[in-house]
């Protein structure tokens, strides 16, 4: 059975800082584009930030830009987004995602374009 875990997320005040860490069983993903997304109340799921297999390539949302880092370890099938400069609207559930295809050079960014979801970590900013 493929899992992925979220972990590291909580409560922060504006201007910290997170590192959330998805850990995968079941499959690796060593050779698959793996995806960071959220989900605030009331709103539709949104990409973050992805990476390619080989860190070769990573994409990220505009908001996310120069603010979030996202990195793998492949040898631990685990892959991270280092979160600083945290604004209150960062809010969010955030999920780790996995696509099934594998050596891609390409970081899609549409939900149903990955294949492999965690339960999700809540990330909450306060002002």
């Amino acid at each position: 059975q493929v899992q992925l875990a979220e972990s590291g997320g909580g409560l922060v005040q504006a201007g910290g800082s997170l590192r959330l860490s998805c850990a995968a069983s079941g499959r690796t993903f060593s050779k698959s584009t793996m995806g960071w997304f959220r989900q605030a109340p009331g709103k539709e799921r949104e990409f973050v930030a992805g990476i390619t297999w080989s860190s070769g390539r990573t994409r990220y949302q505009d908001s996310a830009k120069g603010r979030f880092t996202i990195s793998r370890d492949n040898a631990k099938n685990t892959v991270y987004l280092q979160m600083n400069s945290l604004k209150p609207e960062d809010t969010a559930v955030y999920y780790c995602a996995g696509d099934a295809a594998i050596l891609s050079s390409y970081v899609v960014t549409g939900v149903r374009e990955y294949d492999y979801w965690g339960q999700g970590t809540q990330v909450t900013v306060s002002s």
